[in-house]
C-alpha cells in the first residue's frame, strides 16, 4: 500500500500525513483519495490520535480540531454522514453538516465534494470511473454488506453517469469502473456467527470460500474477499487496494489503525478513521 505526502500520487498543494493511505489505483489525476490512519491529530489515548468519530466517547473538541486538520490536508471540507450500517446511498451536490445525513453510502460529480466514509473494522470501498466522471464511497460492514450497500452504491454511480438500469449497460460501465478497498478487520480476525455465514451464503453460494471454520460453530470471514465477490458480481473486476493480506487488518496492526473490536475490549473505546474521494 502506498503512503501518502505531497507528490506521491496526490496532485496539487495537499500535505497529507506520511502515515495515511494513498490509493496506487490508475485513476484519472483529477480523482484524488485518500484513507487517514490513526496517526496526525490532537487526540489522548485510547483514541489517540487523529480519531475522526463524533460520539465515540472522545473529546469532543479534540475530534473536531482532528476533522479540521483533515479538511486543511485535503483542502475541502470532508462529509460525515450518519452511518446506520445500512444500504442506502446519497448524491452529495454540497457539503452537508456532520451527522445531518443518514447513509452509508454516498457518490458526486461535483468538484470538491469529499465522499467519505468512517471505518475502525467495517471495510471502506470507493469507486470511480476511468474517464473519472464520477465518486463513490460506501461503509461495507458485514450488514450493509450482506443486505446489499454495495449494489445501491454502484445503481446510484451508474445512474449519475446516465447509465440505463439494464444488464448490458450496467455491464458496460462495470468494466470502466476502479474500485480500492481500504483497511478493515482481517480474516484472521474476523470471528462471527452461523448467522452472518448463513446471510452471505444464501445470497451466493461461492460466499462459502469466504468463512473458514472455528470451534463452537464460529466462523473467521474475510470481509474484504466478500466484497470482492459482490462486485465481481455487478461485473466490477478492477480491485486495488485489501487484498485481505496482513498489513491490511485494523485487528493486528494497533499501532496503524482504529479497531472498535480490538479497542473496545481492551481500552474501552475506539476512534475512526475515514476513507475520502473526491473530484478535483
Amino acid at each position: 500500500m502506498r503512503q501518502g505526502s505531497r507528490g506521491d500520487g496526490q496532485r496539487g498543494p495537499m500535505q497529507l500525513h506520511p502515515d495515511w493511505l494513498v490509493p496506487d489505483w490508475p485513476a484519472p489525476a483529477h480523482v484524488h483519495a485518500v484513507c487517514t490512519s490513526r496517526h496526525g491529530g490532537v487526540s489522548k489515548p485510547p483514541f489517540d490520535s487523529l480519531n475522526l468519530g463524533q460520539p465515540s466517547g472522545d473529546d469532543a473538541q479534540a475530534v473536531d480540531l482532528n476533522r479540521a486538520r483533515l479538511d486543511a490536508a485535503l483542502g475541502f471540507q470532508v462529509n460525515y454522514l450518519s452511518q446506520v450500517h445500512g444500504t442506502r446511498s446519497v448524491v452529495l451536490e454540497r457539503p452537508v453538516p456532520p451527522g445531518s445525513v443518514e447513509a452509508d453510502a454516498c457518490t458526486s460529480v461535483t468538484s470538491g465534494v469529499v465522499c467519505a466514509m468512517r471505518v475502525a473494522d467495517c471495510l471502506p470501498v470507493l469507486l470511480t470511473d476511468t474517464a473519472g466522471r464520477v465518486v463513490a464511497a460506501a461503509h461495507a460492514g458485514w450488514r450493509g454488506l450482506a443486505h446489499g450497500v454495495l449494489e445501491s452504491n454502484f445503481l446510484q454511480f451508474a445512474g449519475l453517469l446516465g447509465a440505463a438500469a439494464t444488464p448490458a449497460a450496467l455491464e458496460a460501465l462495470a468494466q470502466q469502473t476502479l474500485a480500492w478497498l481500504g483497511p478493515c478487520i482481517g480474516p484472521t480476525a474476523f470471528e462471527v456467527g452461523p448467522e452472518v455465514r448463513a446471510a452471505f451464503v444464501h445470497h451466493d453460494a461461492e460466499a462459502a470460500a469466504c468463512f473458514s471454520p472455528l470451534p463452537g460453530d464460529k466462523w473467521l470471514a474475510d470481509l474484504a474477499a466478500l466484497a470482492r465477490l459482490r462486485l465481481r458480481a455487478l461485473g466490477v473486476a478492477r480491485f486495488y487496494g485489501n487484498d485481505s493480506g496482513a498489513s491490511w487488518c485494523t485487528f493486528i496492526n494497533p499501532s496503524r489503525f482504529f479497531s472498535h473490536r480490538r479497542d473496545n475490549i481492551a481500552l474501552g473505546g475506539s476512534g475512526r478513521m475515514a476513507a475520502c474521494i473526491w473530484l478535483a
